[in-house]
Parts: C-alpha cells; sequence; structure tokens
C-alpha cells in the first residue's frame, strides 16, 4: 500500500529532524498535530541537500547534488520516489502548493555552496541569505496558513525576515567551522582573518533588526503553529545573545552553544506565555 510507505517516509523525515537539530526538532513538536509532519518533512528535504554541500567531502558533491535535484523532479511529476525524503517533501508541496520558485531559489544557494567561498556585496549575500533561509521559512508559512493566500501575502515579509535572522544567527555561530573547514566567507565587506568587535557589532545589530521585524507576525500565526515558531524564535533570540556578549576572537575559534537544559528553559517559559493567552 502506497500509504504504508508514505507513513514510512514521514518518520524518516521526522528521524532526520530529531537527529540533526534538537532545538528545531523540539520547537516542531509545539506544532499541532495536522502540520507537524508537514515541517518535518520540509526539514529532511532542506537538510539533505545541506549536508551534500557541507559534508561529503569525500565524494562528488556535484554529482551528488545533480542526482538529488534529478530525483526531485521525478518526485514532484509522478508524485512518488523511493528516496523517503523526497517523497515525502513531494507530499507536502503538492498539499500546500509550494512554489517551484521557492524549491529553485533553495537549490541555487546550495549550489552557489559548491564553488562560492565568499559573498563580496551586499547583493550577492542577501541572494544567498533568500534561496537558503527565507524560502525555507516561506515553504512553512505555507503549511502555517493552510494555503490561505491572503495570509500568507500579509505574513511573508516577517516569515522571510525570521529566516534570515535564524541563517545569521548560524553564520555568526558556525563562524570557525565555515572560515577554517570549508574556507568560506558570507559576511560582505569582513575580514574574518582579522575579526573584531565593531564587525560583529554590525552583525548583531542586522540580526536583531531581522527579529524585530518577524516578532509581530509570529504573533498573527494561527494558534496551531505559533508556539513552535516562537519557541524557535526565542531559542535563537537566546543563542544571539549569547553571541553578543562572547568576545570576537572567542566567536571565531569556538562554537558556541546553548546548553539543552537553557533550551528547556525557553521552551517552558514559552508554554506558560502561550497557555496565558500572552502569545
Amino acid at each position: 500500500m502506497k500509504e504504508l510507505f508514505d507513513n514510512v517516509s514521514e518518520e524518516c523525515s521526522k528521524l532526520v529532524t530529531q537527529k540533526y537539530s534538537t532545538s528545531f526538532s523540539m520547537a516542531t513538536k509545539l506544532l499541532g498535530l495536522s502540520i507537524r509532519k508537514h515541517i518535518y518533512n520540509i526539514y529532511g528535504f532542506v537538510r539533505f541537500a545541506d549536508e551534500i554541500v557541507d559534508t561529503f567531502h569525500d565524494y562528488s558533491k556535484r554529482e551528488l547534488l545533480d542526482r538529488f535535484e534529478e530525483e526531485l523532479a521525478y518526485a514532484l511529476e509522478h508524485k512518488i520516489s523511493l528516496n523517503p525524503i523526497l517523497n515525502s517533501f513531494q507530499a507536502t508541496v503538492h498539499q500546500f502548493n509550494i512554489g517551484d520558485d521557492l524549491i529553485a531559489a533553495f537549490l541555487q544557494s546550495m549550489r552557489w555552496d559548491l564553488d562560492k567561498q565568499n559573498y563580496n556585496t551586499n547583493k550577492e549575500y542577501n541572494q544567498y541569505i533568500y534561496g537558503s533561509a527565507d524560502v525555507v521559512g516561506l515553504m512553512c508559512l505555507k503549511v502555517f496558513v493552510g494555503g490561505n493566500q491572503t495570509t500568507y501575502e500579509k505574513l511573508k515579509p516577517a516569515a522571510m525576515a525570521l529566516g534570515s535572522a535564524f541563517q545569521k544567527v548560524n553564520f555568526l555561530r558556525d563562524l570557525n567551522a565555515d572560515f577554517e573547514l570549508l574556507e568560506r566567507s558570507y559576511f560582505p565587506n569582513i575580514d574574518l582573518s582579522n575579526f573584531e568587535e565593531v564587525d560583529k557589532k554590525r552583525i548583531i545589530e542586522e540580526i536583531e533588526a531581522d527579529f524585530n521585524e518577524a516578532l509581530p507576525g509570529i504573533f498573527q500565526l494561527p494558534a496551531e503553529c505559533r508556539l513552535g515558531v516562537y519557541t524557535a524564535y526565542k531559542y535563537y533570540f537566546k543563542l544571539l545573545m549569547k553571541l553578543k556578549r562572547t568576545p570576537s576572537k572567542q566567536i571565531k575559534d569556538t562554537r558556541i552553544r546553548v546548553p539543552n537544559y537553557q533550551k528547556m528553559g525557553v521552551l517552558a517559559r514559552s508554554y506558560v506565555k502561550f497557555r496565558l493567552n500572552l502569545l
């Protein structure tokens, strides 16, 4: 039965989410049951594409990404794939009418990671972030609003701002790995070999502006997804504040983390606010 295979595919996407990101998995568990599996499906897809360009150094990344895109195209056309991650993703794409333009923009940013090492202009930087993060936020928003195009258009800027904020926090947190191991520099007009406090301050202010733009949109989301998205927002904002307090040299040399007990504190406080109708 195809239904059994689809269920197994969804469980694979859920497992990918749980194994690769405890914080995102924690926030996703707070979403309504009817939409939770679709966010797992989206995460599984973007995580696998990201793994190809970031991790599989002993293989031909270009070949793997080409094959991944070919299999995705087949899945989207025929509504099935023997790759369970792509099978679950295509189901979500079709159910919520996720546009080809969003998927193409994401894959373009992943393809840039095969060769491009420096983003020297704001235009390149913004294009990369749009494709690697903003469109992921928009895919999730498609699910959150259940196909309501009016609500989607209204909340689109906030969803993009939240995607940008999350990605930029990741860039700042992973500064050492990106620069030293992958030889990438995402932030334009910043010399990472001489990363200073003034550079960190400029990046932090940019991310804070994104968070400020995103927050009102979170409060306007449907109730079944508001708590999960707000919890993810609070977790990433807490990480940003930790980065803000960390000297620039330490950020460049060490990956900054939020301990699990603090993540649970974020979850608990977010839940209390939600139950008291403060979200």
